[in-house]
């Protein structure tokens, strides 16, 4: 079962663990290209910070010390160390400026990898997960995994590190120049600013973490509250839905209030521990200079340097919250990465051979809960090329069968055979591969009717395309359409009627063109007139395939070669409809009860 919270869960993760599995897509193992661009870009890192910090101040403190000694020293010296201070700093920008043009592919490319990979676990997982989750929470912790991939790396790799080396130089200097005084003291400021900044960023990072929540839930609502905008509408619940929405942006609101707020306490602080130490790095060397140790550049000198050290210090606190909000993001995506697929290929599952299409259905048993079993033994033989009707009251398991026979789920008894080989020792794609479905609620793709057809099968022709189109009794519609087959259908196909969309879903299946077919209450939701010529196509289409009918309405399915009647996850009848009716039993019941509807509203639809 997927965690019932993936914020939570990876809010817990540790720290080191996240990055280690994330520095593969830093230094991938199978790109060298992108190897060279990482050891390019950390070069061009340390020719940037050996400019900046043996460059730019050495040449102030000479051009100040020589000012100071003037007019001993001649004015073009000074003039020439005011250039070369100059172009030390423009040097700096400049390195820095060819690192990120050299690194921006290795970001994307990282980000393009995780996305990927991402994507299609996503995929591969059960029908039961995405089913128990809203669509926009797990797109949300998507996107914001993603995303931290390009920060992350670019934090690590450009700040940290250098800081480091910055660190490492400048504490070197101070040690030649100043003495130990100036070294343990540049050191223990460092390391009250890194604690205070930790302490204050973890405390501000629980803030965020609800802020997250709040945000995932309110986004999860607006798209869950969009995505059944005719519901909306039929209840005129709009205003309770905008007041739901105002409730949970109220929440986020509160909580991002509180979490920038946080912000300036630790800017106040990191502020103070900082200017205290230049302050007293300062005073440090005047007080050398007045006993005559130090010269007036080294004021200068140490006023740069630490000023420099500063700049790259201010930031660690910021990219110590990104690092550890791109910990939290890339922790919540992970686990969603290690969530297991339910429904995995049996080891050395092989492809599905098909010949004839013979099905059956041995002693079936099925829940999905443990606690309570749907299909309670079922057996079933469906011969080639024969079309199989299963009807019965709803909640009887006929939608179940098909998510079965596509594997949507694993049985917890017995077993599926299509010709002979157990559906569970077949590999996924190949059994979905010889399987079309017409269902019930047609959903389409936010694009064109042509390539909502074309979906049927990759790399299908216009021709074959059409010639499915025509197959489903839907080509003159669309070539009336002012853009044809360019004819967009809307988000979830809404700008189809019910009839329009069923016969793209036919022309779909038809451009497929499995051997094994179901048809799961393909016409319920249409009217009597549009049922009637989508059952004169389905009927077209079932003739050579071996076709499971699931059905509500008994007088689409009195064709079939046979019907199974099911009650209570039980079979209770088969036969064909006349053997039924002549039986007496729960079919004939089913029967007698819909036909009498079936007059009541024919006498009333006169009587209006």
């Amino acid at each position: 079962m997927p965690p019932s919270d993936l914020t939570t869960r990876s809010s817990e993760r540790p720290l080191g663990p996240t990055l280690r599995r994330f520095l593969p897509y830093l230094w991938p193992a199978d790109a060298p290209g992108m190897k060279a661009r990482v050891a390019g870009a950390m070069t061009l890192v340390v020719l940037s910070k050996l400019v900046q910090v043996y460059g730019a101040p050495f040449a102030l403190q000479g051009a100040v010390d020589g000012m100071a000694s003037l007019p001993r020293s001649p004015a073009t010296l000074v003039i020439l160390l005011v250039a070369g201070y100059a172009a030390a700093r423009f040097g700096s920008t400049l390195f820095d400026n060819l690192r990120n043009t050299v690194f921006e592919k290795v970001g994307q490319e990282a980000t393009r990898r995780l996305a990927a990979q991402v994507f299609r676990h996503l995929h591969d997982l059960s029908l039961r997960f995405h089913l128990e989750r809203r669509t926009g929470a797990v797109t949300k912790v998507v996107e914001r995994g993603t995303k931290s991939i390009d920060t992350m790396l670019y934090f690590l790799l450009f700040n940290i590190a250098p800081t480091v080396l910055e660190l490492t130089l400048v504490l070197g200097i101070f040690w030649v120049k100043f003495g130990w005084p100036l070294v343990a003291a540049t050191l223990a400021m460092v390391v009250v600013y890194i604690w205070f900044t930790r302490k204050v960023t973890d405390w501000r990072a629980s803030l965020r973490e609800r802020m997250n929540d709040l945000d995932t839930g309110a986004v999860a609502h607006a798209v869950d509250s969009l995505l059944n905008f005719e519901t909306v509408k039929y209840f005129g619940a709009e205003d309770r839905e905008a007041r739901r929405y105002d409730a949970a942006m109220q929440a986020y609101a509160g909580a991002a209030v509180k979490s920038e707020n946080s912000l300036a306490w630790l800017n106040i602080g990191q502020a103070a521990i900082t200017n205290l130490m230049l302050g007293a790095g300062m005073a440090f060397v005047v007080w050398g200079w007045a006993q005559g140790r130090f010269s007036a550049g080294d004021v200068v000198l140490v006023s740069t340097l630490l000023s420099q050290l500063f700049r790259p210090l201010d930031l660690l606190g910021m990219v110590y919250r990104t690092i550890r909000q791109g910990v939290i993001d890339m922790g919540a995506m992970f686990d969603l990465v290690d969530t297991p697929s339910e429904v995995v290929d049996a080891p050395g599952a092989t492809p599905l051979a098909i010949d004839t299409g013979h099905l059956r259905f041995e002693d079936v048993r099925f829940g999905y809960d443990p606690e309570r079993e749907i299909l309670k033994g079922i057996t079933l033989d469906i011969p080639a090329g024969s079309t199989v009707a299963v009807v019965g009251p709803s909640g009887a398991g006929k939608s179940t069968l098909a998510r079965l026979l596509y594997r949507f789920y694993d049985l917890t008894g017995g077993r599926i055979t299509l010709d002979g080989q157990d559906i569970s020792r077949v590999t996924q794609a190949s059994l979905r591969g010889a399987i079309g479905i017409v269902p019930q609620d047609t959903v389409l793709f936010n694009d064109t009717i042509g390539y909502n057809i074309a979906y049927g099968r990759e790399g299908a022709d216009e021709a074959e395309i059409k010639a499915a189109a025509r197959g489903a009794a839907i080509a003159g519609f669309i070539e009336r359409q002012p853009d044809g087959y360019d004819t967009r259908v809307g988000e979830r196909g809404l700008k189809l009627s019910g009839g329009e969309k069923q016969r793209v879903a036919i022309a779909r299946t038809l451009l497929k063109n499995p051997p094994v077919l179901i048809l799961d209450e393909a016409t319920s939701a249409l009217d009597s007139r549009t049922e009637a010529d989508i059952m004169a196509t389905l009927e077209a289409i079932e003739r050579g395939r071996t076709t499971i009918v699931i059905a509500h309405r008994l007088s689409t399915i009195v064709h079939a070669d046979k019907i199974v009647v099911l009650e209570a996850g039980r079979v209770v009848e088969q036969g064909t409809h006349d053997e039924l009716l002549r039986a007496g039993g729960t079919y004939a019941e089913l029967w007698t009860r819909q036909a009498s509807e079936r007059r009541e509203a024919e006498a009333e639809a006169v009587a209006n």
